[in-house]
């Protein structure tokens, strides 16, 4: 791990996005529109948001070289971009010497890979995409 000891603690905050993309259809199975019929593994969007979640706190047990951080705050937001696209997005902050990049963008993986598992008994066709960095920022802390 490299020594962050002697770094001042700065408020950070990382935003990550990623793309799930299906068919329409299992897009509005996956976020119940026009009260289609639900996924067999039940409310989706609520799942992988916990799942994303969790993953960004675990990211120093998942990523080896990662330090373990204590997360003020984590969000996994669903936005329908297009027909057959879902964006995911997750947004984590702290304050602390090392930054937060990384717990975000898991956030995001995790999220999309429960998504695929929660669809893939209905859509043979899932695509993850376009995992990425959208912002990191650092200030004073507080």
């Amino acid at each position: 791990m490299v020594d962050v000891g002697a770094k001042p603690p700065l408020r950070r905050t990382a935003v990550a996005s990623g793309d799930f993309v299906a068919r329409p259809d299992t897009l509005d199975r996956l976020t119940a529109a026009h009260d289609a019929e639900p996924l067999p593994k039940g409310e989706a969007l609520a799942v992988a948001r916990i799942a994303g979640i969790t993953a960004a706190k675990k990211t120093g047990d998942l990523i080896p070289l990662c330090h373990p951080l204590p997360l003020d705050h984590v969000r996994v937001d669903f936005d329908r971009t297009a027909e057959d696209r879902l964006t995911v997005t997750a947004t984590a902050s702290i304050t602390a010497k090392t930054g937060i990049e990384m717990e975000a963008l898991t956030a995001v993986s995790l999220a999309c890979l429960t998504l695929y598992d929660m669809a893939k008994a209905v859509d043979k066709n899932l695509r993850i995409e376009n995992i990425h960095l959208v912002e990191k920022r650092k200030e004073p802390a507080q």
